[in-house]
């Protein structure tokens, strides 16, 4: 029998791999039922801070626009763990830039709320 800390960590863990499954198919509707509708995305650029998308509306014009304009974009997670509502995962982002194979990596902070992305803050190396 799972302890409540581990059924938490479980459900966290599912949620956010819900929600990158659904980012790696570009399912805008299946990465925004993953998210709570106070969703918070806080994106890499510009540097050096990001940008802050708050609320299911705003987040959901992001992913459209940025699966229209990266139609082969890819998240490959390296390493994934969580702790309670709180998830981290290592990825390489990979695409396609002025016709050459690129990537970028970074890390992720979710964090998970009643089986949902509440936030997903983003940081890239370099």
């Amino acid at each position: 029998m799972l302890t409540e800390t581990e059924t938490r960590k479980k459900a966290t863990l599912a949620a956010v791999e819900k929600f990158n499954e659904a980012f790696n198919r570009h399912d805008v509707e299946a990465v925004m039922n993953a998210m709570t509708e106070d969703c918070i995305f806080e994106n890499t650029a510009p540097a050096p801070d990001g940008t802050r998308i708050v609320g299911a509306e705003a987040v959901r014009a992001y992913w459209t626009k940025f699966f229209t304009n990266n139609p082969d974009a890819f998240f490959e997670a390296e390493e994934i763990f969580a702790d309670g509502d709180r998830c981290v995962v290592r990825w390489i982002y990979r695409k396609t830039k002025d016709g050459k194979p690129w990537h970028l990596r970074g890390v992720d902070i979710f964090k998970v709320r009643n089986g949902k992305v509440a936030e997903k803050l983003a940081y890239v190396k370099g």
